[in-house]
């Protein structure tokens, strides 16, 4: 694979994001609320300090899980299906490219305008959280955060790239990309909590399906980051605490890597074998 190949692919991908309609209006709602959240989480808080930060970031937390899996589901299904739909990724396959680098640099691309998404709002209300008097909170601890927020949109953007590369028309991806929004949004606590009552799951067996969501392993990474304890969640998070104690964010963060690299090589393995295009 030749770097400048995948650049200028990359670039066009990140072009033709930041022209999409979709993704400008998830990133100003993004945005937006992120800089409400930022506002009144530190307005009802009536304190300052580490504390005011942890209710920020927990109102951050709330929001990138709702948020940025839609924007990661969606942006990646559009990206193959769309291009097989017009016509154009037949044009681009014919050029002096390998389909490798085609693959990467979408993804590249891609991730790149996530990337800068997460960037415009967290930059905001990182702007408002040292306003509002919690700049006292450790500034590496919202870094992590916005890492780990990164890592969740390089996640569903994989299964986004899953779902287009299985797919043949950007309609029928991105309607798989919002069913499986919900599955992961909605479904992910609720189902959890409902096997766990009716089924009587050992508190180990709890914490190993809640390792099967992506969003859930978000979840108790950016907890443990922002308050180093996960005693919030429960028995399943005092369990795990116990367990594995300072290589629990190591855990995390190899489960999400694991999430990230499984289906973006089931789709790239798809993209190279699918003839049909």
């Amino acid at each position: 694979m030749t770097p400048d190949t995948i650049w200028t692919i990359a670039q066009k991908e990140l072009r033709d994001a930041l022209r999409n309609r979709w993704f400008l209006l998830y990133t100003l709602a993004f945005i937006a609320l992120s800089l409400a959240f930022s506002y009144l989480a530190l307005a009802g808080a009536g304190i300052v300090g580490f504390a005011g930060f942890s209710r920020t970031a927990a109102s951050l937390i709330n929001l990138v899980l709702l948020i940025i899996p839609l924007m990661g589901l969606t942006v990646g299904a559009q990206t193959l299906a769309g291009e097989q739909e017009k016509s154009t990724l037949s044009y681009l396959l014919a050029q002096p490219v390998s389909r490798a680098e085609i693959f990467v640099g979408k993804y590249i691309g891609l991730a790149l305008s996530l990337l800068a998404s997460l960037a415009l709002g967290f930059g905001i209300s990182g702007v408002v959280i040292a306003l509002g008097g919690a700049g006292a909170a450790d500034p590496f601890a919202y870094v992590q955060l916005i890492g780990l927020a990164f890592l969740l949109s390089l996640t569903m953007l994989s299964f986004g790239f899953l779902v287009s590369a299985l797919t043949r028309k950007a309609s029928v991806a991105v309607g798989i990309g919002l069913f499986l929004w919900l599955l992961f949004v909605f479904f992910g606590d609720l189902g959890m909590m409902g096997t766990a009552m009716a089924l009587r799951v050992p508190i180990e067996n709890l914490f190993l399906m809640s390792l099967t969501n992506p969003l859930q392993v978000f979840k108790m990474a950016s907890i443990l980051d922002i308050q180093t304890t996960l005693d919030i969640l429960g028995p399943a998070g005092i369990y795990a605490m116990q367990k594995f104690g300072d290589v629990l964010l190591g855990i995390f963060l190899a489960v999400l890597a694991v999430w990230i690299l499984l289906p973006a090589g089931l789709a790239y393995l798809r993209f190279a074998t699918k003839n049909n295009f």
